[in-house]
């Protein structure tokens, strides 16, 4: 069994001597050693942005003091990381000039070529960020089902220039709302035809599960196999543009009831995921535990593959409870947001890579996809009454719809720097041993055998040292930064 090694020794650079015993590492920036090596990626708060720099791979017998081990245990797949492509990414996008969107979209999806993005969320109808409120049957009746235009005009020619690029892409899709013929008001009883706000009557249970099935299979017919759905977004949101609530009673009877048992009978292989919003429930009392009520009910348990979260309010610990209540359920993070409310790049990159990826992905989860890819540097496109303060992961200028109006936010770094070097179907390696003050940091083992770590140093300057019984990693951990690491024996 192989074992591997981290030596952490928190030395100044310049005068590191680390007690005499770790000698400084080499590193070749942003060239390739000729021989066997591992390859980096540096983000600082300092201004680098994914500098890449290759490290000569030592010998394995090169341990010093500070040592923390692989325990041997395996956890999760990971599936991977990126960006919801909502209609305003779609409408930017397409403002570019043709080889300036292939080679941003070359950027984001492509191995070879950029970061290899391979998980996206997209709108299961309309949203905040769409160029209308609309669902694919907005005339009663599902017969009168059909894809909506503005998704023919928008979000198709995007998607399949991603699939063109990257066909291993993974698709999660959320509503933002029912049709509106399918609502009621909160007394159950009463009409309700407004896009904001409503409840689904529970007599169009079987006809919005039938949506469901359509619209998978629309996506499916295209060429793009939808990997999850969530049954809606931000159930307890009653007040975005879009919006439906769906208390966890009725999003437990509606799976059971008819869901479950349409997929079931459509042979539909798409995982569904419950709750699709915050840590903290919103704060309303008769809702905590949402995922955790649904999955206690055993009829409705078997359809449902796991949970989904957001993260504007409450904190990532409460996803503790939802793994060890229920160990055969999986975890996603579908989305978090930045803008005028919260947004510097220095805080922004560390504590959403400290709470979002590496708090999600040592709780489990299997993926984290974010808001937004792309905004203009006005915000939009918006809906009235949905936000018009957010920033997209990258934000593109509204007067030069070019690459080089493009500016890279810190959620286009925190994806890039998992994206880069987790590669899908990676597995989250078991670790003990010495970590220094402010790093975090989670190690993985790709399909291909080849090995990745994710760390953030929070504090000063160290060196980090990666040992197996075939050979040596030692590199520079930068103050306030984060790290990618990747080698292959």
């Amino acid at each position: 069994m192989n074992k591997c090694f981290l030596i952490f020794a928190a030395c100044i650079f310049a005068a590191c001597a680390c007690g005499g015993n770790s000698p400084e590492p080499e590193t070749n920036p942003g060239g390739q050693e000729t021989g066997p090596h591992a390859t980096v990626y540096t983000t600082t708060l300092a201004g680098k942005r994914m500098a890449e720099s290759t490290i000569r791979l030592g010998k394995p017998d090169d341990v010093h003091s500070y040592t923390a081990e692989l325990t041997g245990e395996v956890f999760q797949e990971v599936d991977g990381f990126g960006f919801a492509i909502t209609h305003a990414t779609c409408y930017n996008l397409l403002l570019m000039r043709a080889e300036d969107r292939q080679a941003f979209l070359e950027e984001v999806f492509s191995r070879e070529k950029g970061i290899g993005s391979s998980l996206i969320r997209v709108c299961i109808g309309g949203s905040d960020f769409s160029m209308d409120e609309f669902t694919w049957c907005d005339t009663p009746g599902m017969e009168n089902f059909a894809v909506h235009p503005l998704d023919e005009e928008w979000f198709f020619p995007v998607l399949e220039q991603i699939f063109k690029i990257n066909p291993d892409v993974k698709i999660i899709g959320s509503p933002w709302s029912c049709p509106r013929w399918m609502k009621v008001a909160d007394d159950m009883k009463s009409s309700y035809t407004a896009w904001t706000g409503g409840r689904l009557n529970p007599k169009y249970y079987a006809d919005y599960a039938d949506y469901f099935v359509k619209w998978i299979k629309e996506m499916e017919g295209r060429g793009f196999p939808v990997y999850a759905v969530t049954l809606q977004n931000e159930p307890l949101n009653r007040g975005n543009s879009m919006s439906l609530y769906m208390s966890w009673q009725e999003q437990r009877d509606f799976i059971k009831q008819a869901v479950g048992p349409a997929f079931e009978k459509a042979g539909l292989k798409t995982k569904v995921l419950l709750f699709d919003h915050n840590y903290n429930f919103d704060n309303i009392s008769d809702q905590k535990d949402y995922p955790v009520r649904i999955l206690e009910d055993a009829d409705a348990a078997k359809y449902v593959a796991g949970s989904a979260w957001h993260n504007y309010g409450g904190s990532v610990t409460t996803l503790d409870g939802i793994r060890s209540k229920f160990p055969d359920k999986e975890i996603f993070f579908t989305e978090a947001s930045i803008g005028t409310w919260n947004y510097t790049f220095d805080g922004c990159l560390m504590n959403d890579f400290r709470d979002i990826f590496l708090g999600t992905l040592s709780r489990w989860g299997k993926g984290v996809t974010l808001w937004n890819m792309m905004l203009d540097s006005e915000g939009k496109p918006y809906r009235p009454g949905g936000c018009s303060t957010c920033f997209g992961a990258v934000t593109i200028s509204a007067g030069d719809h070019s690459l080089k109006g493009i500016t890279r936010n810190s959620h286009y770094y925190d994806v890039a720097h998992c994206s880069k070097v987790l590669l899908p179907g990676a597995v989250r390696l078991g670790k003990k041993g010495y970590t220094p003050d402010n790093v975090t940091y989670e190690w993985f083992r790709n399909p291909d055998g080849s090995y990745a770590v994710l760390v953030l140093n929070q504090g000063s300057d160290a060196l980090l040292n990666l040992v197996t019984d075939k050979a040596s990693v030692s590199c520079k951990l930068p103050a306030k930064s984060i790290q990618s690491i990747t080698w292959k024996e």
